[in-house]
C-alpha cells in the first residue's frame, strides 16, 4: 500500500503513511531534536503500524512485533510510549476519529453551516467518506475497535456522541419525537452504513492509486440523515409520527 496524505496536513489519519518512510526515520548520531519530539514521532509511526497491522490481520491477529516491524520502531520504545496492543489501538483509533471528525466540521463551517444545513451536511459527510477512501487502513482498522470488548464499545460510543453537535442546525424534526434518540438512531444508522461498506471492501484501492473521490453512497448518507428532519407539509408530518393512516 503507498502512502496517501489527506490534503490538508493536519488530516492525516493512522496507517497514511508508512513508518518506514525514509524521511521519517531517526539516524544514528548527534540530534537536533529534543527527547519529546523524538518520541512524538516515534509515537505517530507506532500508530501508523497500529493501523496497517490491525487492518491486514485483525485485532486478534496483529502482534506488537508485527507493529513494531512496520512502525520501524523497537520493541522497549514501544512500551515506553503504550502499555500494550490494548492501548495503542485505542490511541489510534481515538486520535483517528478526532481528526474525521475536525475534517467534517471544518467542511461543514465552509458549506454554510446552519445557512444551509442540508448542503452543509453534505459537505461533511463528503469529507468522511473522502478520508476513509483515502486511508483504507484506518477505515479497517475502525471496524476492528469492537473486538477489543468493553473498552472497544466506549470509544465507539464516544465517537458517536461527538457526531451530535451536526444536529444542533436541523429543523426540529417530528413533534412528539424524542429529539435526541432521532439524533443518536441516525447516526448509528450511517455508523452502520459506512461499516457495512467497509466491510464490503468499498474503501480499499488497488495498489498505486490514489482516491478519486467520494464514494456513491454519499446521497444514501445524506438522505438518511436529513430526511428526519424535513417535513413540508402538514400530512407527511402526520404521516411520519403515525397521525395519518
Amino acid at each position: 500500500m503507498t502512502s496517501a496524505r489527506c490534503p490538508e496536513g493536519d488530516l492525516v489519519l493512522p496507517g497514511a503513511r508508512t513508518g518506514r518512510e525514509p524521511e521519517r526515520s531517526l539516524r544514528p548520531g548527534p540530534r537536533r531534536l529534543t527527547p519529546e519530539q523524538v518520541a512524538s514521532r516515534q509515537r505517530e509511526r507506532l500508530l501508523d503500524g497500529v493501523a496497517r497491522t490491525v487492518a491486514a490481520n485483525g485485532y486478534a491477529g496483529a502482534r506488537i512485533s508485527d507493529i513494531c516491524r512496520a512502525a520501524g520502531v523497537t520493541r522497549p520504545v514501544f512500551y515506553e510510549l503504550f502499555s500494550g496492543k490494548e492501548d495503542a489501538v485505542l490511541a489510534a483509533f481515538r486520535g483517528g476519529t478526532r481528526t474525521v471528525v475536525r475534517a467534517m466540521q471544518r467542511a461543514y463551517d465552509e458549506a454554510g453551516g446552519a445557512t444551509d444545513w442540508p448542503t452543509a451536511v453534505r459537505a461533511g459527510l463528503r469529507a468522511l467518506l473522502t478520508l476513509l477512501a483515502q486511508t483504507p487502513a484506518f477505515a479497517t482498522m475502525a471496524v476492528e475497535i469492537e473486538s477489543l470488548g468493553p473498552s472497544g464499545r466506549r470509544a465507539r460510543a464516544e465517537l458517536l456522541a461527538g457526531f451530535r453537535p451536526f444536529f444542533r442546525d436541523a429543523p426540529p424534526g417530528p413533534p412528539e419525537m424524542a429529539r435526541d434518540e432521532l439524533v443518536d438512531t441516525v447516526v448509528g444508522a450511517v455508523h452502520a452504513a459506512v461499516q457495512r461498506a467497509v466491510d464490503a471492501g468499498r474503501f480499499t484501492l488497488p495498489e498505486g492509486r490514489s482516491a478519486a473521490g467520494p464514494d456513491p453512497l454519499l446521497d444514501v448518507l445524506v438522505h438518511v440523515v436529513t430526511a428526519p428532519f424535513r417535513f413540508p407539509n402538514d400530512r407527511q408530518e402526520r404521516l411520519v409520527t403515525g397521525q395519518l393512516t
